[in-house]
Order: structure tokens, then sequence, then C-alpha cells
């Protein structure tokens, strides 16, 4: 278990950090600060995480895997951007993706640290969101969490798919399974349809 959940995190991280990128080299940044955005978007859901569960180093920071891998992604969307944006609307794709894995492996790592059910879910919602409110802080733009379509609706609901597995008893693996593709496709039926959640409309 140990290791799906690393694995899970390195995935989640390399697919997080080309959404980091991508942004980078669109808000055309020098290499240094796309690698910048590739690490913040890809780790700082997982950083904070460590840090409220009191799994300190967190993993992040005292795991050379998780800057190379972050590196890599940059790096790979620094010199062949063309071939990342031809992928359709890349930076949500692998933003979703991302959110995904990071919502399900947070809530499995919470869990497996002695947190409750709506500590776990709320942890895995993080991870999942954390990334990408750096991502968007560090360019100047309002974090998408709080302005798209369902982002952490769907990442709480990956999250608890994994909690309510574990409080049922039922076997972990198909629930990280079931919970990342219901998080992936609830954010990308969002994107495509434009599901979201109702706006703040101040009276004139």
């Amino acid at each position: 278990m140990d290791l799906l959940l690393l694995l899970l995190d390195l995935v989640g991280t390399f697919v997080f950090a080309i959404s980091g990128a991508t942004v980078g080299v669109r808000q055309r940044l020098d290499l240094f600060g796309v690698l910048v955005l590739s690490f913040a978007a890809a780790n700082s859901g997982g950083i904070v995480r460590d840090v409220l569960i009191g799994a300190t180093p967190p993993a992040a920071l005292a795991d050379w895997r998780y800057l190379a891998v972050s590196c890599l992604a940059g790096l790979l969307t620094f010199y062949r951007h063309a071939l990342v944006e031809r992928l359709r609307n890349p930076v949500q794709m692998f933003d979703a993706a991302g959110l995904g894995l990071f919502a399900v492996a947070g809530a499995s790592k919470a869990l497996a640290f002695g947190l409750g059910p709506v500590a776990a879910t709320l942890l895995g919602m993080l991870s999942g969101i954390g990334g990408g409110i750096a991502r968007d802080i560090l360019v100047a733009r309002t974090p998408v969490v709080l302005q798209a379509e369902l982002y952490a609706v769907a990442a709480l609901a990956g999250a608890a798919v994994v909690v309510l597995a574990h409080q049922l008893r039922h076997p972990h693996v198909p629930a990280l399974v079931i919970g990342a593709l219901l998080c992936f496709g609830l954010r990308y039926m969002a994107i495509r349809h434009g599901w979201h959640l109702p706006v703040a409309r101040p009276r004139d």
C-alpha cells in the first residue's frame, strides 16, 4: 500500500507539474520560473497535507523523487510546449488528472495517519486543490477553485469515495481507482458542459 500511495503521489506530481509549467510558458516565464511554477503546482497541496497530519518533513521536501519528477515535467513542457499544446486544453486536462490522483492519495494518507472520515475527506480535497491555488497565485490569477466549474467539489467527491470504502471495509485499491475516476469525470464534464455552483451576483 505504501508503494501504491507513492506511485499515485508521483504520477499526480507529474501531471500537476505539467499544468503548472504550461501556465508558466503561456505567461512567458524563463526556465527557472517555469520550473518553480511546476514544483509549486505539483507539491504545494501535498506539503500542506503532510504538515497538517504531522508527516514531517513533508514527502515532497524529504524525497528527491518529487523534485526530480517536477523538474522533468517542467523541462519537458518548456522544451516541447508545442507537443503539450496539441492536447485539447492541456492545462485543464492535466489539472483534472492531478486533482483526481491527489484527492484520493491525500485522503488515503490521512486515513493511514489515523484521521477520522471528515478530516480525511477534507484533507484529500486540500491535497487536490492546493497546487492549483499556489500556481494561480504565483502568476497573479484568481485561483480556479474560487471561480471555475466544479473543482473543489470534484476533489471532495473523489476523496469521499476512498473514505466511505474505508469505513465500509471495502477493498482499498478499487476505491482509489473509482474515486480518482469520479473526480476526473466530474471535472471533465464540468469543463465540457459548464457545470458550476451558483455564482455570487451583487445587487446594483
